[in-house]
């Protein structure tokens, strides 16, 4: 498989790079997510702010293996601080690569500028469908705040994230295992839309209803496990493009196509809330 490379804006900052199969050379990085390469704090930070060069962290990584395949940096409005700013990078490893084409990811989280501790987080990456998931609070996760021994801290963290890659491809090769009944993948799909539109729970109207977060994109999607269901939600409720329809205050409907979830926050906190809801529904049916 291989793809172009891409820009894709974001709704609240920058843009995500990625050249799909492809790893990102520090030179294309550097044009275009600089907050990477930051070794100081921004002007802001007092004394006491202790910089994590997420350049350095990278460069650990790779001499483990690990490559960088994505990069997302939020934007700014205040001048100077674009070269600081949040930004994410999801790597993988070309040897941590299962025969259906998924491979385990570290995905760094990091800023030089207050709005972010540094945060490490095991992530699971599926090819058929571009897919990169971040797991739930069953695995261990490392924040790491900015002052004192930071780049010791992360260091030692790095090597808790890479861990974790045997729980977290026994975790996924335990939802393949699971089967799931038509209600029970409702069930998914509900919980999942809630999340997504969260004005629902007070009566807001939202352009899709749950059931056609369970509509697959290609048909490789149409198995009835757990995985299948979960990657299915998933994607529909990240990637957006699906249209519907909405109602004005005056009564007259109106034409939506939902949005891409893009922000950095938002997309993390939805695919960490994704991952445990599956979680908790292997529960259901293991009890």
């Amino acid at each position: 498989m291989s793809y172009h490379f891409y820009m894709r804006g974001m709704s609240n900052g920058g843009a995500a790079y990625s050249r799909g199969d492809q790893p990102l050379t520090n030179d294309e990085l550097r044009a275009r997510v600089p907050s990477i390469f930051a070794t100081e704090a921004h002007e802001s930070r007092s004394a006491r702010f202790a910089p994590v060069p997420t350049v350095t962290v990278l460069d650990g990584l790779r001499a483990e293996g690990f490559e960088p395949f994505f990069a997302q940096q939020a934007r700014t409005r205040v001048e100077g601080k674009a070269e600081f700013t949040k930004h994410m990078l999801r790597l993988r490893h070309r040897g941590i690569v299962n025969a259906e084409g998924e491979a385990f990811e570290i995905v760094l989280v990091n800023a030089n500028d207050g709005t972010s501790a540094y945060q490490m987080i095991p992530g699971f990456f599926r090819f058929v469908c571009a897919n990169g998931l971040m797991c739930g609070e069953t695995f261990d996760e490392v924040k790491v705040r900015h002052s004192g021994n930071a780049i010791g801290e992360v260091i030692e963290g790095a090597y808790r994230v890479l861990e974790e890659a045997p729980r977290v491809t026994e975790q996924v090769d335990r939802f393949k295992a699971i089967q799931l009944q038509d209600r029970e993948r409702e069930i998914l799909a509900e919980a999942a839309h809630g999340l997504r539109f969260p004005g629902t729970a007070d009566g807001k109207e939202a352009p899709i209803t749950p059931a056609e977060l369970l509509r697959p994109r290609r048909s490789t999607d149409r198995a009835t496990d757990l995985w299948t269901a979960f990657n299915v939600v998933q994607e529909n409720t990240l990637r957006g493009g699906m249209r519907g329809r909405t109602r004005t205050e005056s009564g007259h409907f109106r034409r939506q196509t939902v949005r891409e979830v893009a922000g950095i926050d938002q997309s993390r906190g939805l695919n960490r809330a994704l991952w445990m809801l599956t979680e908790r529904m292997a529960e259901l049916k293991a009890g």
